[in-house]
């Protein structure tokens, strides 16, 4: 029997045209399947060896707590989606508050705090996964193959139209999974670089601070705005008063990519802000525990420790 799972965006309950497209899925499916798979193992090598270094190879800093709880969460997998989206988020305005007011960070930021974050991303995101697991059920295909999916079904009762459930449903999705983290993303970042360029010395040895805002930002919306945009069809389609064809058709073949592209993401992250963060060409001759130790420490401004001094505070590096 072959087991296959629908997409999170695919909330239709029994009226769904399950068996449109099955041969077209199927395929999209395999490569999706074969594709994740390479993701999954470079992905596991990747965030192993990142956790092996951030979690006992290396003293604890604030930001070796943040990517140890990224690496984590990309090998684990089960709530990867939105707890690397919730930590993207707390990275920003922690690289943010860290440039804005060093001096407070200094005295304030650490590792205890840090962990105490990180707790509540994991407990939040948890605590809002739950309630789909209670709509989740299996159902039997009844073509040439044995087959059993996985969807959502909304319709509790006879009387439930599931319409403007799903429609809040995807709403919702798209602002929080997507719309809100971007806007904070790029508001922390825009402010950070705001503040870099009034100092042409900050500004001078930071140049590389800027190679990775672009990335993060690139990669973040490259990798979520289609999955999302997918959902805003599903959106139409359920707000539409006939089934279009053609939108069953752009979900069959969209959904699978961009599920593809969202999971990369997570297998990217590690990579943007690790290697990225430095020059890699001088560091080639360096072990990969010497690389991450040197990303993960804290750069400690020399004059940050009174408020006092607090005009003369260095960020070389966020």
């Amino acid at each position: 029997m072959e087991m296959t799972t629908r997409s999170f965006h695919q909330l239709n309950t029994t009226t769904a045209p399950v068996y449109q497209y099955a041969e077209l899925r199927h395929s999209l499916n395999t490569m999706c399947a074969i594709f994740l798979s390479l993701v999954s193992v470079l992905g596991v090598l990747g965030n192993g060896v990142v956790i092996w270094v951030a979690g006992f190879k290396m003293k604890k800093t604030v930001k070796a707590v943040w990517f140890l709880n990224l690496a984590l969460n990309t090998t684990l997998g089960f709530l990867n989606l939105s707890v690397s989206v919730s930590f993207l988020v707390v990275i920003s305005v922690d690289r943010c508050v860290s440039v804005v007011w060093p001096v407070w960070a200094h005295n304030h930021r650490n590792v205890r705090k840090a962990s105490y974050v990180s707790l509540c991303v994991w407990m939040v995101n948890l605590i809002f996964s739950i309630p789909w697991f209670f709509f989740m059920e299996t159902k039997e295909m009844n073509d040439t193959k044995a087959k059993t999916i996985c969807l959502h079904k909304f319709d509790l009762h006879d009387d439930f139209k599931p319409s403007s459930f799903i429609q809040l449903a995807l709403v919702s999705a798209f602002l929080l999974g997507f719309a809100v983290p971007f806007s904070a993303i790029v508001s922390c970042y825009a402010v950070t670089i705001h503040r870099l360029r009034r100092s042409s010395t900050l500004a001078r040895k930071s140049s590389h601070t800027f190679k990775i805002i672009t990335a993060i930002i690139i990669a973040f919306f490259l990798c979520w705005a289609p999955i999302h945009i997918m959902g805003l069809i599903e959106l139409e389609k359920h707000r539409s008063a006939a089934t279009s064809g053609t939108l069953e058709h752009v979900l069959a073949i969209g959904i699978p990519i961009t599920i593809c592209l969202a999971c990369l993401n997570s297998c990217l992250n590690p990579l943007l802000y690790v290697f990225m963060g430095q020059d890699f060409k001088n560091q080639v001759h360096k072990s990969i525990h010497n690389i991450l130790e040197t990303a993960f420490q804290e750069e400690v401004p020399p004059n940050a420790t009174t408020q006092n001094n607090k005009k003369s505070v260095s960020v070389t590096q966020l």
